[in-house]
């Protein structure tokens, strides 16, 4: 890990691009919180993103009482929402419902950006904590229509729980994101050791070996706080339900909480960069 004196410094330009044509990446905050609040918590992170993509914030359908690390700050922001149940209050609800939901809120966010005058392809998944949960399933379920796909011989298999033809997320960022992964699509994903979508994933009785359906081989970053409560379940998602080899490993000196200070935010970016543009996506560098 480099020194803090080596890492580069940010070069920002001047000009900030009109958003609409940039390639497009989905934001998906924790729970207890909400897009807004998500948008403010990535301020760091967005200096720099805004000049190589259009970042488009989605609400989650369920609405929960806030999280306890935001009420003293984001307090007046209400409503607070999740996307999955991680309490026993939280209200029971079927597999099947709680996907339709899932799916529903994100496309319509979608939609709302096209009709915003948003015309670049959808090229990654941002998310934190249970965001970053929710971040890798959808890429492990697009991961398992493929591989299904190709086993039948087929083009494609269906457009999965988005509702949209022709989605191609080719990486996601993973900061603070927990195993296990959640099942978004049960017709194809059969692995016991992902958690339906229905059930509360704290107290998942894991698997000794995450099968091969259940590792996700997309190209993921992970941003990982050392004083963060749930990092050992950090870990479990990155070494255990990651292909290796497809990731990216940034360790951080802070909590349960979006890395804020350059030192932390630059080496963010220049892992996002390095994938991204692995993955066939231009971008301008700035660190």
């Amino acid at each position: 890990m480099p020194s803090p004196s080596t890492l580069p410094t940010s070069n920002l330009p001047s000009t900030i691009p009109d958003s609409k044509p940039l390639p497009r990446i989905l934001c998906i905050h924790g729970g207890g919180v909400n897009a807004l609040i998500f948008e403010a918590q990535s301020r760091s992170l967005v200096r720099h993103l805004q000049y190589s993509f259009r970042l488009v914030w989605v609400d989650a359908p369920f609405f929960c009482d806030p999280h306890s690390d935001v009420i003293h700050v984001y307090g007046s922001y209400a409503p607070f929402r999740r996307w999955l149940r991680w309490l026993p209050e939280h209200p029971e609800i079927d597999e099947d419902s709680c996907i339709e939901e899932i799916g529903y809120a994100i496309r319509t966010a979608m939609e709302d950006d096209d009709r915003d005058g948003g015309s670049g392809e959808w090229v990654g998944l941002m998310g934190f904590s249970q965001g970053a949960k929710l971040s890798a399933s959808l890429l492990l379920e697009q991961q398992s229509r493929e591989h299904k796909a190709k086993k039948e011989g087929k083009d494609s298999i269906r457009v999965g729980p988005i509702g949209v033809p022709g989605l191609n997320w080719r990486f996601g960022v993973l900061i603070a994101g927990r195993a296990p992964l959640s099942n978004l699509n049960p017709e194809v994903q059969q692995s016991q050791a992902l958690v339906s979508a229905a059930n509360i994933s704290e107290g998942f009785a894991f698997v000794k070996e995450v099968d091969d359906e259940a590792i996700l081989k997309k190209p993921t970053i992970h941003v990982h706080g050392m004083a963060d409560a749930g990092l050992h379940l950090h870990r479990k998602l990155l070494n255990e339900y990651c292909e290796k080899g497809t990731t990216t490993l940034v360790e951080w000196d802070g909590a349960h909480r979006i890395p804020i200070k350059s030192k932390d935010v630059n080496r963010v970016m220049e892992a996002l960069y390095d994938v991204a543009e692995k993955t066939g996506v231009k971008v301008t560098r700035t660190v």
